[in-house]
């Protein structure tokens, strides 16, 4: 591996566009095994949306002005995209730097880690866009969504996409091993997605959890897609924009850094 001063471990990332070689070549992987992976990608949240949207549903009056499996929908959309960004910016991507030792073959090219982590970035997010758009055509197709607006979830998928997977590429950095990503999940994942409206009012919460949950990315992308979904202009819906992709910004420089420390130093 190149070694590099001080000074160059924390400069902006300046991928250009050559990071795109690698966005394809994890494509022609993934495609072999694309239908098993969005299959699988889809299992969970249907779950998750029919049992609880339609079982616990007929049990729960109207939420928020809406039945419970409409409610749900945009939860399960947005969570759906969170799972499969984390996954491959995890997992997958730990594989290829780790284990495989992926990262160190194209980094023997004219390829620099700046383009092999925008390109795990980049196709984490599109990875999450397919399993969200899976999802959305389900939705619309159980005719829990028809406004056009709904149109306008896609690109806050892949926001929402770019937000999780930058924040994955941290832990990823930080990672001895697998079960290092197990704190990830218990400790942020799951208790994120418990109190950021995905299956009840946020703002059921006590103020202090409310105002905790109102700086998670998913908070924000939950903010944004539910009302879409419902056909409504999502209130400060530039704010939660600028703050996903605050988010995605802020991690992908830091998971730049702690890569470069792990890899190039």
């Amino acid at each position: 591996m190149p070694q590099m001063t001080h000074t160059k471990i924390f400069h902006l990332p300046r991928p250009g566009l050559r990071w795109l070689p690698v966005w394809q070549r994890n494509f022609l992987v993934w495609r072999k095994m694309a239908i098993p992976s969005i299959l699988g990608n889809l299992a969970d949240p249907l779950i998750y949306m029919l049992g609880l949207g339609y079982g616990l549903g007929n049990l729960l009056p109207q939420v928020s002005g809406v039945s419970y499996v409409s409610f749900l929908a945009a939860g399960t959309l947005v969570s759906s995209t969170m799972n499969a960004a984390t996954f491959e910016a995890l997992y997958s991507a730990f594989s290829r730097m780790h284990v495989q030792k992926t990262w160190e073959a194209i980094l023997n090219t004219p390829l620099s880690l700046d383009h092999v982590l925008t390109g795990e970035l980049i196709w984490a997010a599109s990875k999450s866009l397919l399993s969200g758009l899976a999802i959305l055509i389900v939705i619309t197709g159980l005719g829990l969504t028809t406004s056009p607006l709904a149109l306008w979830a896609i690109p806050v998928i892949f926001l929402t996409g770019l937000a999780f997977a930058a924040m994955g590429l941290i832990i990823c950095a930080l990672a001895p091993s697998y079960d290092f990503f197990m704190y990830y999940f218990t400790l942020f994942i799951t208790p994120m997605l418990l109190v950021s409206g995905v299956f009840f009012p946020a703002d059921q919460l006590p103020s202090v959890l409310h105002n905790m949950a109102s700086w998670l990315p998913l908070w924000h992308a939950v903010n944004l897609v539910r009302p879409l979904l419902l056909g409504e202009v999502p209130e400060h819906a530039i704010e939660h924009i600028a703050a996903l992709l605050s988010i995605a910004l802020v991690a992908f420089y830091t998971a730049s850094v702690l890569t470069r420390r792990r890899l190039l130093k």
